[in-house]
């Protein structure tokens, strides 16, 4: 028996559930997103809730994975998600310029990255290193973000990078001693 199967789904009120035909598409006003899951697994609307059954116990693994994927679906289109990068070095800086981001890394030229549709970029109010990524699909903000970060991956000896916020990155030592 799946223990996440069992669970119930809430869905907020302004959001629009749709089931037809092994699909459900949920609907916000900005978003909507959609998932086609096994005919071997049923997705009951009561009132507020989504309730996951399963109709044959060949599907089981499917269960939880199904129930999993549409809570998804219901708090990527109301809540949304956040990813936040820093950037830590003399002279580096991140530039937003509608869609496009203009990132200033140490190279002879400034990269330009334009952020796909969807996903808008922020920078933050009270530190001028921290910048926001946030849209509705997870999977692409963190695809965004994971780009941003390889252009200029952490350097643990002088503490050059663009990091996610949160993220420890363990600084090493130099070289230490003297020639003799």
């Amino acid at each position: 028996m799946s223990r996440i199967g069992k669970l119930p789904i809430v869905v907020p009120s302004k959001v629009e559930l749709t089931l037809a035909n092994n699909n459900v598409k949920v609907k916000w006003p900005l978003w909507e997103l959609s998932f086609d899951y096994s005919p071997k697994i049923e997705v009951i609307k009561e009132e507020n809730t989504l309730i996951v059954r399963l109709l044959d116990e060949s599907a089981a693994s499917l269960w939880g994975t199904t129930r999993s994927i549409i809570n998804n679906l219901v708090i990527w289109v109301s809540e949304g998600y956040k990813k936040s990068l820093e950037i830590n070095w003399v002279g580096y800086k991140f530039e937003v310029a509608g869609n496009k981001l203009i990132l200033s890394i140490g190279f002879s030229h400034k990269v330009e990255m334009i952020a796909p549709a969807w996903i808008t970029i922020a920078m933050d109010e009270k530190a001028k290193n921290i910048m926001h990524i946030s849209g509705a699909d997870k999977q692409l903000v963190w695809e965004f973000a994971s780009k941003i970060r390889s252009k200029k991956k952490p350097e643990p000896y002088k503490g050059k990078w663009i990091k996610y916020v949160g993220e420890h990155i363990v600084r090493k030592a130099g070289k230490t001693g003297s020639k003799k």
